[in-house]
């Protein structure tokens, strides 16, 4: 057998490992997972709002210590990690060989799928180091600011930061545009579907996707507004991102109507692990 045949023989191979039932189940793993994260923040966002959060942050460590607090918590936090990873290895392979859908081939797709590939690896890694007790990475607040701080000292940090800020604000409206406009409709399995189905992720994913875009728009704000005035304190993560909604003209009902959206984002995660096309 010559290379090019051993070398198109392998790329198949990993072509069939990446559309096999092991990384569909990972991915509907990944996605039940990433829904139970924002069901949890949601709901740690609405006790902020009604003040009966007890000093919780609403973010990812927040929702992690709550889980953690539950019956057999360590083994819910490791099925969490484990679940993320799944999301790591399919949004890999939509990266190599394409997503599915008649357009899942085009590069900006597989770009894209890259990017949140990256991501999902950094949500994992965040998750699995809680798991095994390491408990110091601090807040997402605290996070933003080191974060934001350290990019500011470098050449052209104030650049480095803005453009980050304003790409992620970026990001947030596209978000939150494309579940205004139902884009995940495409990703359905919809004759499989009833009409209750239907309407189910209708309302979860719509509403869910503006407030989870609503949340990456305005700390992609704070950031870009921390290069402006080079003062890292201006940055914010997600749990003082969301306590600036309570402190809007609209008070705390705001924050209320944002965090109901995550929470319900939380579901449409599980409505989609159950009926999107991997």
């Amino acid at each position: 057998m010559n290379a090019r045949a051993l070398t198109f023989r392998s790329r198949s191979v990993a072509h069939r490992a990446a559309r096999s039932d092991a990384v569909e189940t990972g991915a509907r793993w990944g996605l039940a997972a990433r829904g139970l994260i924002y069901l949890l923040i949601g709901v740690l966002a609405l006790q902020v709002a009604f003040g009966s959060d007890g000093g919780r942050e609403a973010d990812r460590g927040g929702a992690l210590e709550e889980l953690s607090a539950q019956p057999f918590g360590a083994v819910l936090l490791w099925a969490v990690g484990v679940g993320l990873i799944g999301m790591v290895l399919w949004r890999l392979s939509e990266a190599l060989f394409g997503a599915a859908g008649p357009d899942g081939r085009k590069a900006r797709k597989r770009a894209l799928a890259a990017v949140r590939c990256v991501f999902y690896a950094f949500v994992a890694y965040s998750v699995l180091a809680f798991a095994v007790g390491d408990r110091g990475v601090g807040s997402s607040d605290q996070q933003s600011r080191d974060i934001t701080a350290r990019a500011l000292e470098l050449p052209a940090g104030q650049w480095i930061v803005g453009l980050g800020g304003l790409g992620i604000a970026c990001a947030g409206v596209w978000i939150g545009v494309r579940a205004a406009l139902r884009k995940y409709r495409k990703h359905l399995k919809t004759g499989a579907m009833g009409r209750r189905a239907r309407q189910a992720v209708d309302v979860t994913g719509v509403a869910g996707g503006i407030a989870r875009g609503l949340v990456f728009a305005v700390a992609g704000g704070f950031a870009a507004r921390a290069a402006l005035t080079y003062d890292p304190s201006d940055a914010k993560g997600l749990d003082d991102t969301l306590r600036t909604f309570a402190s809007t003209a609209a008070g705390p009902w705001l924050l209320v109507a944002t965090a109901t959206g995550l929470v319900l984002f939380g579901v449409f995660s599980f409505l989609m692990a159950r009926w999107r096309r991997v």
